[in-house]
């Protein structure tokens, strides 16, 4: 790999360098059109232009938020405008019919949620569970997974079996299939751990867990706006998500999928406007005629229409690039990133798997000679958003890239990654 001090130095001092924008310069705004006719690293760092994420700083961190771009926001401030000036707040079904196509699934089989661990919530709690019932889970879970499963054992007397992932997809389907069970009854798994980035073959476990007559129970946080996302083809029971990741959408914007066969095998506990087929106050005593037959009746009373409006926006956008072609970016970077890790292995350990399966958007290591912290907070210092893992007793760095960073900045981050180490 070639010496990257020089290109650091020029950063340092604000001056423009190809692929990377100045540290100096304003921020970018852009029409919405895709310009397809550029090709290879030119296309991307055109579509750069599209956020107006500041220059001040290289973003690695949007496996927490991913910064939205223009198109975005200008759909979220239109919205919001207009339902101010007007007073008619709107309804959200012709953009739950847009959000539910762009992965694959029929409008009655998504709920709109606020976030990824609603979703997992309404997933844990509405499973027909009884004590004694055992859920597979991992020893990398987000707080959002493992505590809504923490809380139901707490409170339920179900049984939580945890696992430590393996490195590869084979592996870790041979591993579940180990830990089934007669008393087996839901895996509760991430598509994509929050730890290591590590991918689970959801396929193959779902359509394993499918034979089993077990529910699968996806925590997809890092799944969409990665992935070609088709969630009939991956074939799982519920998956949750969020909008505010790697779909670059506002926060406060998720969803929850539920296949449409198990739906009344999920109970709603939590319920009101629109999750119902009427109620009547007057009777004795008063009726409550059911719930809606669709996955609406798990997001209940007002939605904003400004937010959906913008998830639709971001949709729009990854359409617009080809959902193949994201993933297509986001792996390339992953594995420029990994490779340019791969060549410290005298200063740091590598925690992602090396099997490009079991990656796609994170790559998480462990410096060998400093404190994970203090080598986190030497290259923040350097012009670096990044990430510390100290879940799952990693005591690590995490690194996640998306359509808007370029190897320019990897390369950037390479280096000094390489100086505070070495």
């Amino acid at each position: 790999m070639k010496s990257r001090r020089s290109f650091i130095q020029k950063l340092g001092a604000g001056i423009a360098i190809p692929g990377l924008l100045s540290f100096n310069s304003p921020i970018h705004t852009s029409p919405k059109s895709i310009n397809h006719s550029l090709e290879g690293e030119e296309f991307w760092n055109d579509l750069r232009k599209k956020f107006p994420l500041k220059d001040s700083r290289v973003y690695l961190n949007n496996g927490t938020f991913g910064p939205s771009p223009q198109v975005v926001l200008d759909a979220l401030q239109s919205s919001f405008v207009e339902t101010n000036t007007s007073g008619e707040y709107g309804h959200i079904e012709p953009e739950r019919e847009k959000l539910a196509a762009f992965v694959g699934i029929k409008t009655s089989e998504i709920s709109l949620t606020h976030n990824t661990t609603e979703g997992i919530n309404i997933m844990c709690w509405g499973l027909p569970l009884k004590a004694g019932d055992e859920v597979i889970i991992t020893l990398h879970e987000h707080v959002g997974n493992a505590l809504p499963w923490l809380n139901r054992a707490k409170l339920h007397g179900i049984v939580l079996k945890p696992f430590e992932p393996k490195a590869t997809q084979a592996e870790n389907l041979d591993l579940i299939k180990s830990l089934v069970t007669s008393k087996t009854k839901v895996i509760a798994i991430p598509h994509v751990t929050c730890t290591t980035g590590l991918v689970f073959p959801i396929k193959e476990i779902s359509a394993f867990a499918r034979s089993k007559g077990i529910f699968t129970a996806i925590d997809g946080a890092h799944g969409v706006g990665t992935f070609d996302l088709d969630l009939k083809d991956l074939g799982c029971d519920l998956y949750g998500s969020s909008y505010h990741k790697w779909m670059l959408g506002p926060n406060g914007t998720g969803f929850l999928y539920v296949r449409e066969e198990i739906l009344e095998q999920v109970q709603a506990y939590q319920v009101g406007a629109y999750s119902d087929l009427g109620w009547d106050m007057y009777q004795s005593p008063p009726e409550f005629k059911g719930y809606v037959p669709t996955a609406h009746r798990f997001d209940y009373g007002s939605q904003s229409l400004p937010m959906m409006k913008g998830a639709v926006a971001a949709a729009e956008f990854h359409g617009e690039i080809g959902k193949e072609k994201v993933e297509a970016r986001v792996r390339e970077l992953n594995q420029y990133l990994f490779d340019g890790l791969s060549e410290m292995n005298s200063h740091l350990d590598i925690l992602s798997s090396s099997e490009p399966e079991s990656r796609i958007s994170m790559v998480t290591f462990k410096p060998k000679n400093l404190d994970y912290q203090e080598a986190a907070g030497l290259i923040s210092k350097e012009g670096f958003r990044i990430r510390q893992v100290p879940e799952s007793k990693l005591d690590s760095i995490r690194i996640s890239t998306h359509i808007y960073n370029n190897k320019a900045e990897i390369d950037s981050f390479l280096e000094a990654t390489k100086n505070v180490l070495g």
